[in-house]
């Protein structure tokens, strides 16, 4: 547990928030080099990468996409797994909003504390944790490893992953899922739309149209399409999270003067991607709802709209329940815990689409943290479910040709 907490420590205090993962990178890639494995670190070449057929897109501005690779005993015959993490954190708000400083590790009551120790820091050191047990147990089989960038804005990390050979039988993605296996996962697309109104002086507003009532119109229009396409869902795993594919408008701005009746807002938010769509599919569904409340509001539809779906893209992604993928990896969640693991699903986009959609390579994701308390202040793991994650996935590696 001490090179748990040290190690977990060590990541959390370097502020690596999405755009800025080079020094992480650089020391994880020391890591895997103590450790032992055979490692590719390289900067992704952006320009190549923006054109890619399947460029996930960026929301944040870079110069440099660090990525690191390593393998363990390469040349060996075997099943070939993956173990996948990404190395990027959110920003940490507001500082007065958490205990401590977000970058400055805590423990208190088993758990520790900081940005990123849930998403998914914990998860990386699992991994670490995982490689170690491997070797020190004789582990001859190849396991290979990759830790990316900008997982949080799209995933280009992970393509370059892919691109530059990447490659395994299997790929496990230690994400904070309370330990459980996810096998399906919804996936997002951001918006950007502009509601006009007409400007007036305060005192005589009802001369004036205000934005914010075209925007009451387009927020209710998205909240009965969000009720609609989360109602009678088929598929199990989604289903039982009773809110799997959510709508919301997360920025809104305008305004220009305290006493005038605003003559525009910019709203911005983000849409779910079913299960059975991709993101083109979804953002046609949105559209297709923001324009029939358009123009069936008196005002809107004086107006064109201006409407576009930009920055990261998710498309959904599954596997089956019965895969041997998830099927062993339950097996191992059994034999260390003694509980047993059943397939889930998560309302949320992450690379473990890339592998299943892109690269052909069936993954899971499987991980120590709660989903609730990532990107949130005082974001924590608790230390024995790192520990135990790590157990689980080196009993599943051990076990993949025993069957």
């Amino acid at each position: 547990m001490d090179r748990i907490t040290d190690r977990l420590a060590e990541l959390i205090s370097i502020p690596s928030v999405t755009g800025d993962e080079v020094a992480i990178r650089d020391q994880l890639a020391e890591m895997l080099e103590h450790i032992g494995l055979t490692v590719d670190v390289f900067d992704a070449d952006l320009d190549s990468l923006s054109i890619d057929p399947e460029f996930p897109g960026m929301e944040v501005e870079r110069t440099v996409l660090p990525v690191v690779c390593g393998t363990l005993n390469p040349d060996a015959p075997g099943t070939h797994p993956m173990l996948s993490g990404h190395i990027d954190v959110v920003p940490a708000g507001d500082p007065a909003s958490w205990t401590s400083d977000p970058f400055t590790p805590r423990i208190d009551g088993g758990r520790m504390y900081g940005r990123g120790a849930c998403d998914m820091k914990g998860g990386v050191v699992a991994i670490l944790e995982t490689l170690d047990a491997l070797i020190e147990l004789g582990h001859r089989g190849p396991v290979s490893v990759a830790f990316v960038p900008s997982e949080e804005d799209g995933g280009s990390g992970t393509l370059a992953a892919i691109r530059r050979g990447t490659d395994a039988d299997l790929v496990v993605i230690p994400e904070p899922t309370d330990l459980e296996i996810v096998t399906a996962h919804a996936g997002a697309i951001t918006f950007r739309l502009v509601i006009p109104g007409r400007a007036a002086h305060a005192a005589i507003r009802t001369e004036g149209v205000s934005a914010l009532d075209g925007l009451q119109t387009i927020r209710a229009a998205l909240a009965e399409d969000e009720r609609h396409r989360n109602t009678a869902v088929p598929d199990p795993r989604m289903a039982e999270l009773g809110l799997p594919y959510p709508t919301i408008v997360g920025t809104i701005t305008g305004g220009v003067w305290a006493s005038s009746v605003i003559d525009a807002v910019e709203v911005t938010g983000r849409y779910g991607v079913k299960l059975d769509q991709g993101v083109t599919d979804a953002a046609g569904d949105l559209e297709r709802c923001l324009r029939a409340a358009w123009e069936a509001d008196p005002f809107l539809s004086g107006f064109g709209m201006d409407f576009e779906v930009f920055g990261a893209s998710f498309d959904s992604c599954e596997i089956a329940d019965d895969h041997e993928l998830a099927v062993g990896l339950a097996r191992s969640v059994t034999t260390v815990t003694g509980r047993r693991a059943q397939p889930k699903g998560l309302p949320a986009g992450t690379d473990m689409r890339l592998f299943v959609n892109q690269a052909g390579i069936p993954a899971v994701l499987f991980g120590p943290g709660d989903l609730r308390v990532a990107h949130a202040a005082d974001e924590h793991v608790d230390l024995r479910d790192v520990a135990t994650c790590a157990a689980v996935l080196t009993d599943w590696v051990k076990t993949l040709d025993a069957y």
